[in-house]
């Protein structure tokens, strides 16, 4: 406090405490807080609403173990409530499509950061931008047209001799993930570079001079160096592609729901704008919860997410 007074003034300084305390409280917490007590209502007509019926419970987040499908794994046939089940298809493959932006960026963050000529990195950066500039639904589009049955990707494929016979890439959760990691591989790729960026490269070029192989250099003082940026990358790029809405809507197929998709249908479909409050938070509990267990497993703190 005492830098932003000496910084802006106090005029300035109270305009802006005065914008960031209207966008909490205006834009954030009163409106979760009427979600939250929205959740535990029921679903009620206009007549009825603050008559005896509307009483709070937890009917509405109970709704998530209603109905059953039949699931196997390992071998092993069982039924699990289908929206227990999306939920889980949800954050599992979340996390494939966390991993798979790690190992995607990784390398270039540590080529733009310790291979590339500092010269070079303006371009490389505005070229990764690029896609940015495009809004998401239609880089989702994009990648539907690409991977459609007649698409460019089967075409190319048939023409070089790769395949007999054209790939139904839309189906299941396939073209959802390559979505997912298109769109934001970049939440990856910035903090990793930004960790790297501020190793001492001396520590590498010691580890080379005394014989160490390349991968133990990065398994022993490139990647615990970036920890800091893996943990916030990882968490930015979990939280997203577990709230996506757009990428699962427009590439997905018969057999693929997400989580999200569930909350629309209460929401549009159902009208039942307090059953999808409460399916909301147990995505956001939930999904913090797995975040936080993560983080305690792997040894991370906030306070390393947050450098």
């Amino acid at each position: 406090m005492q830098d932003l007074l000496r910084r802006y003034g106090p005029v300035l300084t109270g305009f802006i405490i005065l914008i960031v305390a209207f966008w909490l409280l205006i834009l954030v917490i009163i409106p979760n807080i009427t979600l939250f007590e929205s959740s535990f209502r029921p679903y009620l007509p206009v007549s009825e609403i603050g008559g005896p019926k509307d009483t709070y419970s937890l009917n509405n987040y109970l709704k998530v173990f209603n109905g059953s499908i039949e699931t196997s794994f390992l071998g092993l046939s069982f039924q699990v409530p289908v929206h227990v089940l999306t939920f889980w298809l949800t954050i599992w493959y979340s996390v494939v499509v966390t991993a798979l932006c790690f190992a995607l960026a990784y390398p270039v963050a540590y080529y733009m950061a310790k291979i590339a000529n500092p010269r070079s990195l303006p371009t490389l950066t505005l070229l990764l931008f690029v896609p940015l500039w495009v809004s998401e639904v239609l880089r989702a589009f994009a990648w539907w047209i690409i991977l459609a049955f007649k698409g460019p990707l089967n075409s190319l494929l048939l023409f070089i001799g790769a395949i007999d016979k054209p790939i139904r890439w839309i189906t299941d959760y396939d073209a959802v993930m390559i979505g997912l990691v298109y769109t934001y591989i970049l939440f990856m790729l910035f903090p990793l570079y930004n960790a790297i960026s501020s190793l001492d490269t001396n520590q590498i070029e010691a580890a080379e001079d005394l014989g160490a192989p390349w991968w133990k250099i990065h398994w022993r003082i490139v990647l615990p160096h970036a920890k800091p940026g893996v943990a916030s990358g990882a968490v930015m790029v979990f939280m997203l592609s577990a709230g996506s809405l757009l990428v699962p809507s427009i590439l997905g197929s018969t057999t693929s729901q997400w989580f999200t998709q569930t909350i629309q249908q209460w929401m549009n479909d159902a009208l039942d704008w307090n059953t999808a409050s409460a399916y909301a938070f147990l995505l956001l509990f939930l999904c913090t919860a797995f975040v936080s267990l993560v983080m305690w497993v792997f040894r991370v703190k906030l306070s390393d997410i947050a450098k």
